[in-house]
């Protein structure tokens, strides 16, 4: 043991979890909000109106910044199952060298290269094959993230392998595990919520642009008057406040598959999720729980519970049993064994007892958490679609800023489920499947997991240089995606294509006679400059 009594193993997980956490905040964005500009292009395609050209030009700005970020941090994971995952590298590559040899070579190579094309080709290319490009893009985005939850997913329930001579698993059946329902159930949660992140946005920016030209007494005329119309903000929350509850409905839906499969394929993970320590039938729902979750300990848990809606959502009946902790406990102990093996793989861990059940608290209340910003996500979807009804502007502080500050519910939802999805298959980080024989199984350990030659100072090192990074990258982040909420629409918004150098405009002025700043807010990459 080291620094804070934690060892290499420790250091490691934080490590992953916290760059991980990170590099998720903007995945659901860049693939929820892409989606939407799509779709605002593609209307602006069809119908040809001018406040869909201005939605698409300004949205596409925020989804191309949370993009590159996106992929910059996105790198670090794959660099750190090399450097302090290597035996979890070796166990798994079998499998994971296809799916991320097709992640990068078609879904990243297909999104960044037509994502390209989007960016520069404005005016430059047909109007539908411009549209095109931005699909192609988005679409790229879509299948990279199924492939990553597809290997996610074969952790979560190992399919399509066979145990080797050398003890790994050797993929059999490629097609089994881009199939496998754990993947399937992921993959469309995941994608709904990333829905649900986007349509918060929308909603919580266009609110805030709402109230402020309100208050300002900003005209309401259209840009051939001079000025920029509230339609552009308007549509965009009535297309996010819709947006945020159709797929709020659905996260409920694809939730309620994926919650099944687990009480099947990781009970202990769902027990532990409800604090259920001891078997019942009908089980109860646990609303709120507290005691020793803090210690991992089951024998003094007190609940608040709703009898038989754990059943419920576990077998879809009210009366069916739900294993409990203790029980499970013993279980898998009988079967994968009351210790750690002694081997030196296994550190400072080899021989000590194995605790089966993931931390309590983290469990519990990252489940609750997930859930309950869910819901507060589509209560204020719910009201800005009533508080924009009939053409009404909200002014109410409460309101509108309670909106904006309600963006960040759905990615904190996001974060809490990735966690809660992590934590509760530990001590597995490749968890056994229930479906097939014992000795035919396919687990691996977390603790042995790490690389065996990275020292605890090591990891440390990299992770306070990894937390300064990304604190950095953070703050770049978010001052250039708040001066682009704070500028709002721009006249380069107006129009489709961004006048060339010396070109006379509608005000009479040349290019060459504008400021620096009036020929950036023309240019789609003006974020960058």
């Amino acid at each position: 043991m080291d620094l804070l009594g934690m060892d290499t193993l420790d250091v490691a997980r934080w490590q992953f979890g916290i760059t991980t956490v990170y590099h998720f905040l903007m995945v659901p964005l860049t693939i929820g909000l892409g989606i939407l500009v799509a779709v605002m292009h593609t209307m602006w395609v069809r119908t040809g109106k001018p406040e869909w050209l201005r939605m698409t030009r300004f949205w596409g700005r925020v989804y191309l910044v949370n993009f590159v970020l996106g992929v910059a941090t996105g790198l670090v994971q794959e660099f750190q199952f090399g450097l302090a995952w290597s035996e979890y590298s070796r166990f798994v590559g079998d499998v994971f060298g296809s799916l991320l040899a097709m992640e990068a070579l078609l879904a990243f190579f297909l999104e960044s290269t037509f994502l390209g094309l989007w960016i520069f080709g404005w005016g430059r290319i047909p109007k539908k094959l411009h549209l095109a490009s931005l699909w192609a893009a988005v679409i790229g985005s879509i299948v990279s993230a199924y492939f990553i939850i597809a290997a996610n997913s074969w952790m979560q329930h190992p399919v399509g392998v066979v145990v080797g001579e050398d003890g790994r698993p050797q993929q059999v059946d490629f097609l089994a595990v881009l199939t496998n329902n754990t993947a399937l159930a992921a993959f469309t949660h995941a994608i709904v919520a990333a829905l649900v992140v986007a349509g918060a946005l929308l909603v919580g920016i266009g609110l805030y642009q709402l109230r402020k030209r309100k208050l300002a007494g900003a005209s309401t005329t259209d840009v051939s008057g001079g000025r920029v119309d509230d339609t552009v903000w308007r549509r965009s929350v009535r297309v996010g406040g819709w947006v945020s509850l159709a797929a709020f409905v659905l996260v409920a839906v694809t939730g309620d598959w994926q919650g099944k499969l687990m009480y099947h394929q990781q009970p202990l993970k769902m027990s532990s999720a409800e604090a259920l320590c001891e078997t019942e039938a009908p089980a109860p729902f646990s609303v709120f729980a507290w005691a020793k979750l803090g210690s991992n300990e089951c024998d003094d848990v007190h609940s608040y519970t709703i009898p038989g809606l754990l059943s419920f959502l576990a077998h879809g009946d009210f009366s069916s049993p739900v294993p409990g902790i203790e029980e499970l406990q013993e279980e898998y102990a009988a079967v994968y064994g009351e210790t750690y093996p002694d081997d030196p793989s296994f550190g400072e861990r080899a021989g000590e007892p194995v605790d089966y059940t993931p931390v309590l608290a983290a469990t519990y209340w990252s489940f609750r958490m997930m859930i309950g910003l869910g819901g507060v996500s589509a209560g204020v979807a719910a009201y800005a679609l009533w508080a924009t009804r009939r053409g009404r502007v909200p002014t109410s502080r409460i309101g509108v800023y309670g909106s904006l500050v309600a963006v960040g519910a759905p990615f904190a939802a996001n974060a809490a489920g990735w966690v809660f999805t992590e934590i509760g298959r530990q001590p597995f980080v490749v968890y056994p499947n229930p479906d097939v024989p014992v000795d035919e199984q396919v687990w691996f350990f977390t603790a042995q997991a790490v690389s065996p030659g990275v020292t605890v100072a090591e990891v440390w090192t990299s992770l306070i240089s990894l937390g300064l990074l990304y604190g950095a990258l953070a703050v770049v982040e978010l001052a250039i995606l708040v001066r682009l909420f704070r500028r709002g629409v721009t006249t380069g918004d107006t129009t489709p294509t961004p006048p060339a150098v010396g070109s006379t405009r509608t005000d009479g002025r040349s290019d060459d006679d504008r400021s620096d700043d009036e020929r950036a807010d023309d240019d789609v990459l003006s974020f960058a400059y």
